[in-house]
């Protein structure tokens, strides 16, 4: 599976591609480093997205998941650039539990392709698995709101 790695603001983060898509982004470098032309556009909007430029990715992605789990990324990408929502108020719209929510959003395979960042706790920030945790997590949705006020 070919991968290639990039520095960002938040640490290194590995993307890895199989067939036409992407199917992961990992924190941390990956040992081996491939350039296919999907690899350095995912790294390219990757780095235009920490840059503050770039607000949507545009890139062919493999999600697999439970149907579940799928319907709750789909609902991540559906909140704008720079919002937010609680991990309530995602259940309340697939008629579920806060708890299965933070579950999706724990195994998502595609952090910031797939915005888990932009799902808060209802009294705080709520967890995050890649980089340094709540912290990294904090620092991205800083990024997202500084550059969205840019914007207006």
């Amino acid at each position: 599976m070919p991968v290639r790695s990039i520095h960002t603001p938040f640490g290194d983060m590995t993307v890895a591609q199989e067939g036409v898509a992407i199917v992961s982004v990992d924190w941390g470098w990956g040992r081996d480093q491939d350039d296919t032309p999907l690899l350095r556009e995912a790294l390219a909007q990757l780095d235009a997205y920490f840059s503050g430029k770039l607000k949507t990715f545009d890139l062919p992605l493999a999600i697999e998941g439970t149907p579940f789990q799928r319907r709750v990324w789909q609902t991540m990408q559906q909140i704008p650039y720079g919002e937010t929502r609680t991990y309530g108020d995602v259940a309340q719209e697939l008629n579920s539990a806060a708890r299965a929510v933070g579950g999706a959003c724990g195994a998502n395979r595609l952090p910031i392709l797939i915005p888990c960042h932009r799902i808060l706790g209802t009294g705080g920030i709520g967890g995050y698995s890649g980089g340094e945790g709540p912290a990294t997590k904090q620092q991205i949705l800083g990024l997202e709101r500084m550059a969205a006020r840019r914007l207006l």
